[in-house]
């Protein structure tokens, strides 16, 4: 990697950046779990369709996702729409039928209050003073969004990965509130193995020297590096090890490294480009503390809970989300019709490229 592959300090949106298709909603202070309240939330967001009171649908992103769902690469989107071939017209997810909102995620870097935004307290960039979160309090800022938007109940409520943590705990805090449900290569707490590739990930960012305890925007360089590793030691567990082998197995190039090698510091390069260090400590350790029964009797007393018609799958090869996982929810929920697996040599990434089965799926929930 060179230096002009990569940003000097963040990928991150920054205010004075191009919209694009993105709109704000300022939201207004969020009491955090641990008791501090975060001033002035503001999420971004992309809407697709016309809402008719009754017709809404939440797509929630994973992890290094955003609010662009659907959509070119453009000015204020550094990479393409993420689900475009599910969300739109005449596709599963029917923008001629539904209103489909997707917001990015709190504690994010494409617009939504996170690290990377103004502080209120002295008008600089949070940095490192940014106070962890759970995600449940990301869903609390979702609930104050659905609630400025004049959503009292959605349609359905559709996440993979970590945003299939997210519509989880609506669906637990909110039941009410989710008429329909879908969960994707998801689970119901976070599992040991999941937690360690993640403070794994966590250690290189902070280990790098352009990090500076988070406070590194207004330096000439940031933790970039570290992000790169980081992004390349996920990208493994996202897809599976049959999948590596038959791309890439021993194939040295021309340069002499390793074509899979290669490969994954594509991957590292594509995420430095449109991220933010800050950004994917808080993001993944929201996600670390991932528990939907903590303080509820346990995991199934919280998903005995869930009543709605609920979709649940898994990707067959998932690693860093095996499939037992999926099964458990849809054991104890008791929504859910069972577990639906699909096939696919990709892995946890699956979620995102195994459009037609995650399409019928999708579209048998939506279904009146």
């Amino acid at each position: 990697m060179t230096d002009q592959d990569l940003p000097s300090v963040t990928g991150a949106w920054r205010e004075g950046d191009p919209v694009g298709s993105r709109q704000f909603v300022d939201v207004g202070d969020v009491t955090l779990e641990s008791g501090a309240v975060l001033p002035d939330v503001r999420l971004a967001y992309e809407s697709w369709g016309t809402f008719t009171g009754d017709n809404a649908v939440l797509v929630l992103h994973a992890l290094t996702g955003d609010s662009h769902v659907v959509g070119p690469v453009g000015d204020g989107h550094a990479s393409p729409g993420w689900w475009d071939t599910l969300v739109g017209p005449g596709r599963p997810i029917d923008t001629d039928r539904y209103y489909v909102v997707a917001a990015n995620i709190l504690g994010g870097c494409q617009g939504s209050t996170g690290p990377s935004s103004t502080s209120p307290a002295d008008g600089e960039p949070w940095g490192g003073s940014f106070p962890d979160l759970t995600v449940r309090d990301q869903v609390a800022a979702e609930v104050a969004f659905a609630d400025r938007l004049g959503i009292d109940r959605w349609y359905a409520v559709i996440g993979g990965s970590a945003g299939g943590m997210r519509a989880l705990e609506w669906a637990v805090t909110h039941p009410d509130r989710v008429e329909r449900l879908f969960l994707l290569a998801t689970s119901a707490q976070a599992s040991a193995e999941q937690i360690a590739l993640s403070s794994t990930q966590q250690a290189a960012i902070t280990a790098d020297a352009h990090f500076h305890d988070g406070d590194y925007y207004g330096a000439p360089l940031g933790p970039t590096a570290g992000l790169d590793v980081a992004r390349r030691i996920a990208h493994v567990a996202y897809r599976s090890e049959a999948e590596l082998q038959e791309r890439f197995g021993r194939t040295v190039q021309d340069d002499g490294r390793f074509a899979v090698a290669s490969y994954l510091e594509h991957h590292g390069v594509k995420l430095v480009r449109r991220f933010d260090a800050n950004s994917y400590l808080v993001l993944t350790r929201a996600m670390d503390s991932h528990d939907v029964g903590r303080d509820r009797g346990g995991v199934a007393a919280a998903l005995a809970r869930i009543t709605t018609r609920t979709v649940v799958a898994g990707i067959d090869t998932d690693r860093l989300y095996p499939i037992h996982q999926q099964q458990e929810l849809a054991d104890l929920i008791p929504g859910a019709d069972g577990l639906d697996v699909v096939t696919s040599l990709h892995g946890h990434d699956g979620f995102l490229v195994e459009f037609d089965q995650v399409g019928a799926l999708a579209a048998a929930l939506l279904a009146d």
